[in-house]
């Protein structure tokens, strides 16, 4: 009743304004800009902003030097699905992130206050958690810190680990070592630290998400052990991972894309790449998934409460049951059909079974395939370069007909 008279303090309770995305000094600077609205309306227009900071001076620059398209070098700009992934599509996925987190995960954050595991008694502390959670959020030192660190070293970075050993359009090879043209000064120096920094803010915001959980999970929280969702109905957390869904598919699809130019320009192989495939999928998932497993502790020790407990009550009622039923204490005008006992021993049962299959993390299997499907889907064109599209083709056709 106090949320519906009082409106304007519903609105300013702590679990209403939490997100992980709605501050910081970037977002202030967006405000001022009139790129960003009060919800991460506008996305629009950071798109297109960064897209022109970031990837059409690639392209003037690259017509310009003349290795635009061409065969003047072995990789043209035009040609290059890394730089065209990293702008065109990864930094527009980052971007709408920010909108799809900032609208799912506030709920999330909300329920469990409406669904009374926060009790009045331990809402101070979870406020306390959000309040903690929102400061680090806006932490000025982290952005400023992670902005030096890319545009000042990211370059370096990015150099031993990911750029082509043949000549390209941002560098030509030749006995006397690699030069750089001015589109990959630009490239190196500017285009690559804004992707890194947007990528290191996202981790940033993944870690004070993890922190937010674990502090949360501290908490004295109110627990049912027959919850139908077999978490102690923690289950709704199981909605965060996926909202997380649009950074992880953003950063498959760069990874996909570079694997591509080294497999198309250097003679690489899929097969070669295996491992760091694998290990880039488990990495994902430990990022989405992780931070809930910190409730595993407390589900645990729910589980083990409950079928304490709950054997205790079925060790009792069911003794009560078989005196009435079998030992012949039922009293002589009590039917045994129709009777409630009966319906109460399955419901005891099923009880109990809800018990024993609580798990330890708030989110299951649907959950994990969920949160790998964007992390393995942007691969699958690669296996074109292993088995051309035109065999595959050929044995569907000569499987189905």
């Amino acid at each position: 009743m106090k949320r519906t008279l009082n409106s304007r303090a519903f609105l300013e309770e702590p679990e209403e304004s939490f997100s992980l995305v709605l501050g910081g000094p970037l977002y202030q600077l967006w405000r001022r800009m009139h790129a960003a609205g009060p919800a991460l309306d506008l996305v629009v227009r950071r798109v297109i902003g960064i897209s022109l900071v970031a990837w059409l001076p690639l392209l003037v620059l690259t017509v310009y030097e003349g290795v635009a398209i061409g065969r003047v070098v072995a990789l043209p700009f035009l040609y290059d699905l890394d730089a065209h992934a990293r702008f065109l599509v990864a930094i527009p996925l980052f971007l709408l992130a920010e909108v799809v987190i900032h609208q799912r995960i506030r709920p999330v954050v909300r329920q469990f206050v409406d669904a009374g595991i926060v009790t009045p008694e331990v809402l101070p502390g979870y406020r306390a958690a959000i309040d903690r959670a929102m400061r680090l959020r806006n932490s000025l030192a982290v952005e400023v810190i992670l902005a030096v660190g890319v545009f000042g070293f990211g370059w370096l970075l990015w150099t031993e680990t990911s750029s082509l050993t043949t000549s390209t359009w941002y560098a030509i090879a030749d006995p006397a070592g690699r030069r750089w043209t001015l589109a990959g000064r630009w490239y190196s120096h500017v285009s690559i630290p804004i992707f890194q920094f947007m990528i290191y803010r996202w981790y940033f915001r993944l870690f004070v998400w993890f922190l937010f959980l674990w502090r949360v999970s501290r908490l004295d929280l109110r627990l049912t052990p027959t919850h139908p969702d077999r978490a102690g109905g923690l289950g709704f957390l199981a909605s965060g991972p996926i909202a997380f869904a649009p950074v992880v598919l953003a950063q498959t699809i760069v990874l996909s894309a570079l694997i591509a130019a080294r497999i198309l320009f250097q003679g690489e192989t899929l097969h070669a790449y295996r491992y760091v495939i694998g290990a880039f999928v488990i990495l994902q998932l430990l990022l989405v998934l992780g931070p809930l497993c910190v409730f595993a502790p407390m589900l645990l020790a729910l589980k083990r409460r409950g079928r304490r407990e709950y054997g205790a009550l079925a060790a009792r009622y069911t003794r009560e049951f078989h005196e009435k039923w079998i030992e012949g204490a039922a009293p002589p005008d009590e039917p045994l059909i129709g009777s409630a006992d009966i319906q109460s021993l399955a419901d005891l049962a099923n009880s109990y079974e809800v018990i024993r299959g609580i798990r330890p993390v708030p989110f299951g299997r649907d959950t994990i395939i969920q949160a790998a499907v964007p992390a393995l889907i942007p691969f699958a064109p690669l296996a074109l370069t292993v088995v051309p599209a035109e065999e595959i083709l050929k044995k569907m056709l000569g499987m189905l007909l």
